[in-house]
């Protein structure tokens, strides 16, 4: 949806009571890593909130304030008595893969719940989501497992639903769901997202957590009113400071002139300095915006032939799977689009490209596979970062792999972080950085702007549209899809 659609739409918040009150909370990951100082909000009764900053920012850090996990060094973090919240995270814990989905439903309470299975299944249609209640959560795609995590936190009941990312891998419909139910929901509850049409449907207002001062910035409106403000802010403290400068400049030229003079004009000029240094104290640090990523190229091992020839597949109707015959050939410099809604099956079908696994695919001898999961299962969660990009090199050579690191926002000692340490954002650049490293013959990519800011997407779409070996991609957003060079597009279900 445009901006011009929002135009006329102001979305209110309610007059609710203060039910979450952040006070001068300040909170660090270990030494020299800061991510909150003193920061002050108020959350009131009713609001729907968004939650914004920069990949690694701390906006997930700041829901586990919230619910307890992490405790504030200084500051208090202040809850109406009572208060329940549940949280819909980004993705299924590793640990609840294997879980079925009663189970996994189960261990959502502390205690027994005994009328859990009706409970399971009015919450799944909230969702719209048909999922037999002893099947595996390992076994539903990206999408579905996004209304799993979902209903999870729905069949709390929560006062407050903390909700983290949550249409990453939703299909246009389950988007267009999630929104339906958020613009009715009648509950507090605050978003985590980067899709600014989805926000803009239901927000009241908007957290945003500035990297750089450690602080909170609280806003009235939907994204599109706080970028207003924001850009009105930015301009008015751009013309303060412009006219601070040139009557420090004025001062600074005075002081010089009457200080040749000696005598008593010495001490004018001396008030004239002293002037000037009060002037440079009021000049104020504008709001700078988040990093983007810079430009990037995915250089393409040379393959000569084809590259990857499809003649069959499987698809998965009611939990079934179905196979499906095809005719798909892809050469050096030839993209290809998979679509197809949530389940259907296409993390499935990459996944066993990806491992050569697949019966009805053959990919030629000697390809290297650059394979992006969208569960970024292809990490060593127990690497560093500088391990994990310096492994996938032919030469270890650790200039260039800085060099690439650093255009990806990884920077200094953060180089040195493990993998599991990484919020999802970081993770899904460090998994960009080694496609670049790679140099593969076979580009796979599933759901590659989950998790990262919108700022980067543009880079990231043209560096794929201008990859020049064979590429399979599923995305679920259209506005992405629309900047990259697609030669074929193979629907699964049709």
């Amino acid at each position: 949806m445009s901006k011009k659609t929002y135009n006329n739409i102001k979305n209110i918040a309610p007059a609710g009571e203060i039910i979450l009150k952040f006070e001068k909370v300040s909170f660090e990951f270990g030494h020299n890593h800061p991510i909150l100082d003193t920061v002050d909000f108020t959350v009131r009764r009713g609001s729907k909130i968004t939650l914004m900053g920069q990949n690694g920012s701390g906006k997930s850090t700041i829901f586990n304030l919230i619910t307890g996990t992490h405790k504030p060094e200084s500051g208090r973090i202040i809850l109406q008595n009572k208060l329940t919240i549940a949280t819909a995270k980004q993705v299924i814990p590793r640990a609840d893969a294997e879980l079925t989905v009663k189970r996994f439903f189960e261990k959502c309470f502390k205690e027994k719940v005994y009328d859990i299975e009706p409970r399971i299944e009015d919450v799944l249609e909230v969702v719209n989501l048909k999922a037999p209640l002893n099947r595996e959560i390992r076994t539903f795609s990206g999408g579905q497992q996004a209304r799993l995590l979902l209903a999870s936190a729905l069949i709390q009941d929560p006062d407050l639903l903390l909700l983290d990312e949550p249409t990453n891998n939703l299909d246009k419909e389950g988007i267009a769901h999630l929104t339906k139910f958020l613009v009715e929901y009648k509950k507090t509850c605050i978003v985590i997202s980067h899709d600014a049409d989805f926000l803009n449907a239901f927000t009241h207002g908007v957290l945003y957590l500035d990297v750089y001062t450690k602080k909170i910035e609280q806003y009235v409106g939907n994204y599109f009113d706080v970028m207003d403000q924001i850009a009105v802010r930015i301009e008015k403290e751009n013309m303060k400071n412009a006219q601070l400068e040139k009557t420090i400049q004025e001062n600074k030229d005075k002081a010089n002139f009457f200080a040749m003079k000696g005598g008593q004009m010495r001490l004018v000029a001396k008030r004239m300095r002293e002037k000037a240094e009060e002037l440079e104290e009021e000049i104020v640090d504008v709001r700078k915006d988040d990093r983007k990523i810079r430009d990037f190229k995915i250089p393409a091992q040379y393959v000569l032939g084809e590259v990857v020839n499809i003649t069959e597949f499987s698809v998965f109707k009611n939990h079934k799977k179905v196979a499906r015959k095809a005719r798909i050939s892809l050469k050096k410099n030839q993209h290809l689009l998979l679509k197809g809604p949530n389940g259907i099956g296409k993390s499935t079908l990459l996944e066993a490209l990806a491992k050569n696994l697949s019966s009805g695919a053959k990919i030629s001898e000697g390809v290297k596979i650059g394979y992006y999961r969208q569960d970024f299962s292809t990490l060593n969660f127990e690497d560093t970062i500088f391990d994990a990009l310096l492994k996938v090199m032919d030469k270890h050579i650790e200039q260039e792999m800085r060099s690439v690191a650093a255009g990806f926002l990884i920077t200094g000692d953060m180089i040195y972080k493990k993998i599991g340490s990484l919020s999802e954002g970081q993770k899904g650049l460090v998994a960009l950085a080694q496609l670049v490293l790679l140099k593969p013959g076979l580009l796979i990519l599933d759901e590659p702007t989950n998790h990262i800011n919108f700022r980067h997407l543009p880079v990231i779409a043209k560096a794929l549209s201008e990859y020049e070996g064979a590429m399979i991609l599923v995305s679920h957003v259209p506005e992405f899809v629309s900047q990259i060079r697609i030669d074929e597009t193979f629907d699964l279900e049709k």
